[in-house]
This record gives structure tokens, sequence and C-alpha cells, in this order.
């Protein structure tokens, strides 16, 4: 209804719509349903976006002062005036690869890929860049200049989020070296007691013991069976912090769709059932409802603030569980933020990044809770299972192991969900491991950190074995990708599989079904050898050629030395008389009950998982 303002206001329209190069989740769900529909032929894709139209007093302000009002840039875009929708549809032309220049010397070498790593935001450390300068360098097992693609895969690969180099390096604290690494550490409690665990630190999930149960499922022919087996079941947690704190909704989804993908890729095939999730901010300084507790210390300004996370960031977790069809059932949630005097004076303690922890339990068959690489061999062929490459989530994994704040990587590395294409591949899976021994899935890997790029790259190395790829045999939903992006790229909801020749078939018959993308985009070959070629390209017909020892190879181990701090902390005074001393003591116990109860880690937590529905 058209509204009249009166004289002196200005009315002007905001168009939001999908982020270029992107597919938004509702439009992958009403596409679907349309050609299900029997439209296929006459709609290739919908798409809808949102028009506001806003009253101003007088002029209309800068459309960035309030831009992040009324859309999100992780997945949208915003302009004021109207979308060119033959932009938003079109296929544009491929973008190309780039090769880095290392010049003449290993000096000149060195400072090409330290500008390369700072441009393309690899995160590498001194000993990788001169690891790589040794790689390309004359004499070198790669005699020639690397491109984007390789380097780019090269710091996914080895990113701390992948290879956890910290966790597994020596440490040295006073002046003694200590026996145990981080990773050591964690492992300690497994190797010290091991009962009732059938797998750990070896799969995408811990496997325990089950019970005796029942297992319904329909064989090849369709009929169903029910047959009797102990059910081991598979525990994990992970974070996925700093998503989260660039983009709150997006980032918790993500990261619960990501735990997800570990729970459905263990053994060769397995089934999420129940979730949780939990946060970790700084003081949430709600407005209008402050806490005398609370501290207002400012923030990086492309970082959300703890109240913005805790507006969307549950809201993020229980939408993906939600939508895919399981339930988040746990969760924890708590607030720090203080100041604590050191010898170099105040320090801030608190989650300013946030923490945001996914984690879940599900089911695997007794005869599929191990990864089993004596059933994979030369030739069989590699599938990805799932949504198309998108520019979306590029470089998260080297992102969220890089200690330097960088806005525009920071953006290009948050992704976004669609739990619908991960329940349909998920129940592609669930079909597969029905069959019992029949399973067509060889072996599975969840593509996370780094994409393909790290999916396709460890699947392989795995196996003991090396894979040509076909870069346009994955599926893509923007023409305009270049390689590196295509390669890449975290877009969500996809799963690498190993299947022989003659399960192919059968395995391409239950995909359909379910309306489950998939690609076959290779196959393995026991020279351990990483072949990506692409047939668009006459310049660079091969934009990978390496021995998988160059990307998983990487000397030495690292090391770290520190000093335990010595902190002249006050003494702690759990007396609440000094804190409440302008109240009268009639009023202390009542103030300090509140207090208590009204702090994130004692009050109550239900919202976490009453958000959505069951």
């Amino acid at each position: 209804k058209e509204i009249d303002f009166g004289g002196g206001w200005t009315k002007k329209e905001y168009f939001v719509t999908p982020r270029r190069g992107t597919i938004s989740p509702w439009s992958s769900q009403s596409t679907s349903i349309a050609k299900v529909c029997g439209m296929e032929k006459a709609v290739r894709r919908l798409e809808r976006g949102i028009i506001y139209t806003i009253a101003f007093k007088g002029d209309p302000p800068a459309l960035s002062s309030f831009a992040s009002k009324i859309y999100d840039p992780m997945t949208q875009d915003l302009s004021d005036h109207i979308p060119d929708l033959d932009a938003m549809f079109s296929e544009g032309t491929p973008a190309p690869l780039n090769v880095i220049n290392l010049g003449e010397s290993d000096l000149e070498a060195y400072e090409a890929l330290k500008s390369a790593n700072i441009s393309l935001g690899l995160a590498l450390d001194e000993s990788e860049i001169s690891y790589l300068v040794d790689t390309y360098a004359d004499g070198g097992p790669i005699t020639r200049y690397p491109n984007d693609v390789e380097l780019f895969m090269f710091a996914q690969v080895n990113s701390e989020h992948c290879r956890h180099k910290v966790f597994n390096c020596s440490w040295t604290i006073d002046g003694l070296r200590k026996d145990l690494s981080l990773f050591d550490m964690i492992r300690y409690t497994h190797k010290r007691n091991p009962r009732y665990t059938l797998s750990a630190y070896s799969d995408n999930a811990a496997v325990f013991e089950g019970l005796n149960g029942t297992f319904l499922a329909p064989s090849k022919t369709g009929e169903w069976s029910q047959t009797k087996e102990v059910i081991p079941f598979l525990a994990k947690v992970e974070t996925h912090n700093h998503p989260t704190a660039v983009s709150p909704f997006p980032g918790a989804a993500t990261g619960a769709g990501g735990e997800l993908r570990d729970e459905g890729a263990v053994g060769r095939g397995s089934k999420p059932k129940a979730g949780l999730c939990g946060f970790m901010t700084s003081d949430l300084l709600i407005p209008g409802f402050r806490q005398p507790w609370e501290l207002e210390v400012g923030k990086p300004s492309h970082i959300a603030s703890s109240y913005d996370i805790m507006l969307e960031g549950p809201i993020g977790a229980a939408a993906f569980n939600n939508e895919f069809g399981r339930p988040c059932l746990a969760g924890f949630f708590r607030t720090y933020l203080m100041k604590v005097q050191t010898e170099g004076g105040v320090e801030l303690r608190g989650y300013h990044k946030p923490m945001m922890l996914v984690g879940g339990l599900g089911t695997v068959r007794p005869q599929q809770y191990l990864k089993t690489p004596n059933a994979v061999a030369p030739g069989d062929l590699v599938i990805v299972l799932g949504g198309p490459a998108m520019l979306i989530g590029l470089g998260g994994g080297a992102a969220s192991s890089s200690a330097e704040n960088n806005v525009d990587l920071d953006f290009a590395s948050v992704q976004r969900g669609n739990p619908e294409l991960q329940r349909r591949a998920q129940s592609v899976i669930n079909a597969c491991t029905a069959l019992g021994q029949s399973n067509p899935i060889r072996f599975i890997h969840d593509v996370g950190a780094g994409g393909l790029s790290n999916a396709l790259t460890e699947l392989p190395h795995d196996l003991d074995l090396g894979a040509i790829y076909e870069l346009r045999e994955i599926e893509n939903a923007d023409r305009s990708m270049s390689p590196l992006q295509i390669w890449c790229c975290e877009a969500q909801e996809r799963y690498v599989l190993a299947i022989a020749q003659e399960g192919i078939n059968y395995f391409k018959a239950i995909a359909e079904r379910e309306r489950s993308s998939y690609s076959v985009v290779g196959k393995l070959q026991e020279k351990k050898q990483l072949v990506l070629t692409d047939r668009e390209s006459s310049l660079y017909p091969q934009p990978i050629d390496l021995p998988m020892s160059m990307l998983f190879g990487k000397p030495p181990k690292m090391s770290r030395t520190d000093e335990t701090r010595r902190l002249d902390l006050p003494v702690f005074d759990c007396g609440v008389v000094a804190c409440l001393s302008d109240l009268k003591t009639s009023q202390i116990v009542e103030e300090a009950a509140r207090r208590v109860l009204q702090l994130p880690a004692v009050g109550s937590k239900s919202f976490l998982i009453t958000i959505g529905d069951r």
C-alpha cells in the first residue's frame, strides 16, 4: 500500500539480489521443484530478490551508511538501480590462470613468493616459502614457474587448519624440551584407556563400540529387510570460529554443515543422528540491558559484535541442522572479557574472536566403520557428490590459520550453506551403505577447508596413489570462475568418493533418484603424481602436474620455544560486600543472585536447541 508521508520526504528504492556468481539455497530448491513438476525444459533457474522502498527526511544518505542493515555481503549484492538480470543469469568467459614469475635468482624467487603469499592470503611461513623456492629452483624437482592454482592448493593442503603444524610441533618451555606435542597430549587419554574405541584420530570422527540393534533398509531389488547387527556409534566436535566472527549466520550454518559432513564420511559412509552447538564470546553489551561487569573496548570493523553473533549465529546453526533433518539437542554459551594487570600493563582477556563449536553423534554399520584403502585400485573413478563450485569460501583453510587481518580475504573466505543439497547427498550415502558388502563407495572424503584442492589431493594421498582429474568435469555454477577459483573454492555440501568402474552405473541411478548432483572428475593412478587438465585452455592445458610428495612432504618439523609468564595477580576475593558496597546490606543478596543468574554461563541455554522445530 502506498503511504503518503507528506512534504519533505524522499523515497528511494534499493535492490537486494543473490551475490554474483552464487546460487542461493532458495534458488536450488525452487528450481528443483520446478523441474520435478515437469518444467525442466522451460525453467533453467529461478532466483528471487528484495526491493526495499525507503523514505528519507530530506536527501538520502550514502548507501554505505546503512547498507549493513538491509543486506548480507556474504550472500547478497546491493544496489540502488534495477539489477541486470542478463548479468545475473549469464555465463561469462572463464578467467585465466596466472603464472608467478620467480625471476632468475633464489632471492628474486623468495621475494616473488613472499608477495604472492600476501596478495593471495596463503598464510605460509618462512620455511614453507623457502621450501617452494627450492622446489621450483633450477635443479629442483619442478623446473618451471609455479601458477596461482598450485600455490593456493599448497597453502590450503599445508594450512594449520588441515595439517595441525603447531599442534604437532615440538616445544621447549623454560629451557626444557617437552616429551609430548599438543596433539600427543590430546591423544594421551585414548592411549591410556583405549577400551570401547574402534577408531580414533584416523578418520573424520571417532567410532565407539555400539549395542545390538536392527538395520532396516531395501536391497538392490527394492525389497526391504531387517538385519540384526551391532551398531557402532560415532562422535565428533570441531570449531568454526573465523567464519562465525566475520558473518555469524552463514559462518555458524556452514560450521554445522561441515561437522555433519564429517559425520557422514566415516568409514565407507555413515549417518549423522543428533547434534550440539556452543558459543563463547566477549561481553554482549545488549542495548538497553548493559550489565555492571561488562566492558566496552571496541572491535575490528569487519568482525561482528558479540551481540550480533549471538543474535544470528545460533539461528544459523539451528537452521542448517533443522533443514538437513538432524535435531540439535545440546549446547552451551558463555561470555568472558576481563582486564588483567600484568608486568607490561593492563591486558584484555576474552573471546573477541568468538568460539563457535559444533558436534554430534551418529551411527555407522559394523562392516563399514573403517576406511579400507586396500579396497581401492588404480583405475577406480573419483566422484564429486553434492553441489556446484561457486565463488564463495575462497581460502578458508589458510585464512583461519592466519594471524593477519585482511578484510577482503576474510570476507572471501566465508562460505554459505545449502542444507537441502547436503541432505540429498546424505541420502545417496545412506542408500549406498544400506547395501552392506555391495556398497559401491570404496572410499569417501568430505570436502571442507581448501575445497576440492584439499579433498581431491588427500583422497589419493590416503590411498598411496596418484590421480588424474579434468577441471571442466567439476560442476560449476559460474562460468567466469578461474581455474584457481573452481579448484580451491569451499562451496559447501560436497563429498569426494572413489568408486569402482563396475559400481558406477548403480551409483548414478541412486544419485539421480535422490536428485543429488554428482560429477565423474577423474580416476586414480598408480603413479604418485597429481595431474589436473583443462580441456578449455590452449595456453595452460595442464594447470597442475606435481608429485604427491611435493604437496605432503614439507620438512622440517616445526618447533617452538616459549617462557612461562609469572603474573602477579591480585588475591581473589569471593566476597560480595566489597563489590556491592554502594548497596544496603539488605539488598546485597538479592543483587548478587540477580547478577549471577543473568550471567550467560549460568542462565538457561535452552534457546540454542529450541530455535528450530523438530
